[in-house]
């Protein structure tokens, strides 16, 4: 019988045994995952094993390279690997998968007998250290606008009332837009007349626009 057949058999025999069995897992006809322990077990582990072409007439390649395996200490898992590389050993040319992940399960207390979790220390930046905030920037008035203030203020620095105040004219009319349904609506009046109004004020505050 040729190692290829050989395969095959295993492979047979494996998949009715564990049927249904959620710690058995067939990535491939030559690959396979075996979880010892169960899912919320903090000494759980997984053994990925591989079939080279010559099996079992030569070692299978056996890891614990699993994302699940990240918690278990180097020293741990070369002790795992040690104990199970004995196991081959002693079952070589034969079909052992079922030997090794039972032999694993039934010594998994003495196979994690010294395991400490490792503590998996994770960093979070928020931010860039070299990117400063950026400051609201105020409107900068030009030198022009600066010197109409200047010459307006009294001799304390004081801008006197109404040094901001729009004199608006309007020969015939004067136009004031209230909230009105849209509509406008305007004062007739004669002759010419001065409104006078602040731009930080708002027409629409008047009691005769509400």
């Amino acid at each position: 019988m040729t190692a290829n057949e050989d395969q095959e058999m295993e492979l047979e025999a494996l998949l009715s045994i564990y049927e249904g069995d959620e710690c058995f897992k067939e990535i491939s006809s030559s690959s396979f995952q075996f979880r010892i322990g169960d899912l919320d077990d903090t000494k759980a582990f997984i053994l990925d094993v591989t079939w080279p072409e010559t099996y079992p007439e030569t070692s299978p390649e056996i890891t614990l390279d699993s994302f699940f395996n990240n918690k278990i200490s180097a020293e741990t898992k070369q002790l795992i690997l040690s104990k199970l590389e004995e196991q081959v050993e002693a079952n070589l040319g034969t079909a052992m998968m079922y030997t090794l992940f039972e032999w694993a399960k039934e010594n998994k207390v003495e196979l994690m007998e010294n395991h400490k979790p490792v503590v998996i220390a994770v960093t979070t930046s928020i931010g860039d250290g070299n990117t400063a905030k950026k400051k609201e920037r105020k409107e900068q008035l030009t030198k022009s606008q600066k010197r109409k203030i200047v010459n307006k203020t009294d001799h304390k620095g004081v801008l006197p009332r109404g040094w901001d105040w729009i004199d608006v004219v309007k020969v015939g009319a004067i136009f004031i837009f209230c909230p009105q349904g849209g509509a406008l609506s305007y004062i007739l009046c004669e002759p010419v007349i001065h409104f006078y109004f602040s731009p930080s004020s708002s027409l629409l505050d008047d009691p005769a626009c509400k």
